[in-house]
């Protein structure tokens, strides 16, 4: 029988276990490798759940039928994935390679939407590309994906050079600078702000001086409060920021609508479908604001079960990071990191009403086809990183061992 003074003990003891447990899991060589699988498998899920939700009225009414707006995002998962699971054979030296040819194709795309007849504006931004009949893309959210690739590349190259300002500043600053120019003429402000803080962070990342990243952060922050104030419409977003219920009929409509819907959610949501905020109220529910409609019909269990695994996700992206010696790979996988993660922050804190509402998507959970096809070639990106850390090849080749010893090996090395 056992004592009460025993209990304590072996409360310890299990906790300890636990602990030992835990630890065993993170130190295996693929546990980064499984969580972003396992992170975006549930996120496209999810994803392609709510967009079925705070579509269906919306597609019904212009289309006549519920499900085609699903169909299509359905459609582009289809696309992604298998671009996705390339990328993610590929090895450091493939993308290195294709570094320069994205940076400068995204350019050239960016360039073309200034075009009349090519450039299709929508919601006063000029920044879609028209590819005959009903394909549009997106080249700016291409761009992001180009620019980490061409920016982790870049200081692999300069590795040894990283201590003197100048190598740190030139070319970066001007290209990225470019890039961003090209967004902000096309009146996308959101887009460019997200460019912005990959920049940044790239910056950051590299082991910039402090006085020298905080004069970076300075000169882009001055540059933004400048486009804001050029344009009536975005200081009325701002001002609307601050008091969003001061005009809830007209600047402060969403807003006003995305708090009453996750205001209306309660812990547990009123049920899958049951949005009523998606019937006209919420104008962009499955893209923009597609985090009010979770929060409306999942409630705040299924809100904070997005944001765990918008963590784990950026948990494993670090560790990817972190763990891997080659240059390339470090400053790609943190790059992509700050990328999805400053567009998710950017996202919920307008939906939240943290941020201005500047209309960009939320990653692998909002409706579009260009925010996706980016956003998973850049998880297969970090998938192949996953398998150059320690140990990670040994494990694969563990796994794909047959069973029976007259079967076939299928072992493929990374090289």
């Amino acid at each position: 029988m056992t004592s009460i003074a025993d209990q304590p003990e072996k409360k310890q003891s299990s906790e300890r276990a636990w602990i030992a447990a835990i630890k065993d899991v993170l130190d295996r060589p693929l546990t980064s490798y499984h969580i972003v699988l396992g992170a975006t498998g549930l996120l496209l899920v999810l994803g392609l759940m709510m967009v079925l939700s705070a579509s269906s009225v919306l597609s019904l009414r212009v289309n006549g039928n519920s499900y085609t707006i699903f169909v299509r995002q359905l459609i582009w998962v289809g696309v992604g994935l298998p671009m996705a699971y390339v990328a993610s054979r590929m090895t450091p030296r493939h993308f290195r390679m294709l570094a320069y040819v994205a940076l400068l194709g995204s350019m050239f795309l960016l360039v073309l939407t200034y075009i009349p007849g090519l450039g299709v504006g929508v919601n006063g931004n000029t920044n879609w590309l028209n590819l005959g009949g009903p394909l549009q893309i997106q080249p700016s959210e291409f761009a992001k994906l180009a620019m980490v690739m061409w920016c982790a590349d870049l200081y692999a190259r300069k590795e040894k050079l990283l201590t003197q300002w100048k190598h740190l500043l030139v070319p970066m600053v001007p290209v990225c600078g470019l890039v961003i120019a090209l967004v902000v003429g096309q009146h996308d402000l959101g887009t460019a702000l997200v460019l912005m803080a990959v920049m940044i962070g790239m910056i950051w990342i590299v082991g910039a001086p402090t006085r020298l990243f905080v004069a970076t952060i300075a000169v882009v922050g001055t540059v933004a409060a400048y486009f804001v104030n050029a344009e009536k419409y975005r200081l009325d977003r701002v001002t609307s920021f601050l008091d969003p219920f001061a005009n809830p009929t007209t600047v402060g409509w969403q807003a006003y609508h995305s708090f009453y819907a996750l205001s209306t959610g309660g812990w547990w949501g009123v049920g899958i479908g049951n949005s009523r905020q998606k019937w006209s109220n919420l104008p962009e529910a499955h893209t923009d604001f597609i985090f009010s409609v979770i929060g409306e019909e999942l409630g705040l269990v299924g809100s904070l079960t997005v944001l765990a695994l918008f963590l784990t996700l950026a948990y494993a992206g670090v560790r990817i990071a972190t763990r891997n010696t080659e240059p390339f790979v470090r400053y790609a996988a943190a790059g992509i990191t700050i990328w999805i993660m400053a567009q998710t922050l950017v996202n919920l804190g307008a939906v939240i009403g943290l941020l201005p509402i500047v209309g960009i998507p939320l990653p692998l959970l909002s409706y579009g086809g260009s925010a996706l096809l980016p956003t998973l070639i850049a998880i297969g990106m970090l998938l192949s990183f996953a398998k150059a850390e320690p140990g990670a090849q040994a494990a694969l080749k563990e796994t794909r061992r047959p069973r029976f010893g007259w079967l076939p090996s299928r072992r493929m090395s990374y090289k």
